[in-house]
């Protein structure tokens, strides 16, 4: 009785939001998305803009969605297309928009937060921020936060711990990750999602940095005998909107996009805790594996001293890093937004 009322509830749903979509212009949009291995395309953005999106709106809205890997993009200029208006909406990691301006990289700085629900509310938190930047800047909206599972190290090698990493070549993807390993003495090598996989097979690099299940799903448990569970973040991805493909859309379609988008966003955060939920039973070949390949993966442990280094990093090292490119107004925005919510201080002298 209980499954049929929610049944009916949802069926209600969908066709309350068909109705209203009915009123919607046809509208189409061109979007250029995340890497498509990883499970946040896989299991919420391509589906999200190919099924969920046509359906709600009855059709009127539609897209075309290509992940960025299948361009040939490179991720990092993922935000300058985006203003020049070469895709509507895109999807993206923020912290790779870095070099372009350092608080892109703010809420997810390494290793500040180790639970998911603390990494939604560290962004959330500078939401305001993002966004602002995007405006003045990148001719973009910020629509949407979201997440992959924890960014940790897999090694071609059986690692034995932290020190391990020292003098090693590590594949990162952001500056703050740089900021990490530059405190434990190993060399940071900048390579594209697309390319690890070859060079962890061919020793071009002893380890690199990925979500949990993100390299699962690619294909890493097939290359590397071992992963460190050591968090350097979430690659928190974004949706970002061109500012003049969002105000020439009708304002009924701008209110029906930011509810959808909103119902997305919360969508994509119980995916990130799912997926890092089961990342340790597909890496090791243990059922239940739904989102990922069952691989055998040996996982070391973080020691309890390797875990308190961990820390002594993030709050020297990252922190530091950070707040030096940054400078000292931005620092003291970030410890009055992100620092306040999470118990953190970037140095502002």
């Amino acid at each position: 009785m209980l499954t049929r009322t929610v049944a009916g509830l949802v069926s209600f749903g969908v066709i309350s939001l068909a109705a209203y979509g009915q009123d919607l212009p046809k509208t189409h949009f061109k979007v250029i998305g995340l890497n498509g291995p990883t499970v946040a395309s896989m299991v919420d953005e391509v589906p999200f803009w190919r099924e969920t999106l046509p359906k709600v709106s009855n059709g009127a809205l539609t897209a075309d969605i290509t992940p960025l890997d299948q361009m040939g993009i490179d991720d990092k200029t993922m935000l300058r297309l985006l203003r020049l208006g070469v895709m509507d909406f895109a999807g993206m990691d923020i912290s790779k928009m870095a070099g372009d301006d350092p608080r892109f990289e703010g809420c997810d700085l390494a290793g500040i937060t180790l639970d998911a629900d603390k990494a939604r509310a560290g962004c959330e938190a500078y939401r305001a921020v993002i966004d602002r930047q995007m405006q003045k800047n990148w001719n973009a909206r910020l629509l949407a936060f979201g997440a992959n599972p924890p960014q940790v190290f897999w090694c071609r090698g059986i690692l034995g711990g932290l020190n391990d990493l020292k003098g090693k070549k590590v594949r990162v993807f952001n500056n703050t990750m740089r900021d990490f390993l530059s405190g434990i003495g190993a060399t940071a090598v900048s390579m594209a999602f697309a390319e690890v996989v070859p060079a962890l097979n061919n020793g071009v690099v002893d380890c690199g940095v990925t979500g949990s299940l993100s390299g699962n799903t690619a294909g890493w448990g097939e290359v590397a005998k071992s992963l460190y569970p050591m968090s350097l973040g979430w690659s928190i991805n974004v949706m970002a909107v061109n500012q003049n493909t969002w105000n020439r859309l009708d304002k009924r379609a701008q209110s029906f996009l930011l509810e959808q988008v909103k119902a997305y966003e919360n969508k994509m955060w119980e995916t990130v805790k799912k997926a890092t939920a089961e990342a340790d039973n597909c890496n090791t070949g243990k059922q239940p594996c739904t989102m990922g390949k069952l691989a055998h993966v040996t996982i070391v442990p973080v020691k309890p001293a390797e875990a308190e280094m961990h820390k002594k990093l993030v709050e020297s090292a990252v922190l530091a890093g950070w707040a030096k490119r940054c400078g000292r107004e931005c620092a003291m925005e970030w410890n009055n937004t992100v620092g306040k919510t999470l118990g953190l201080r970037a140095p502002t002298n």
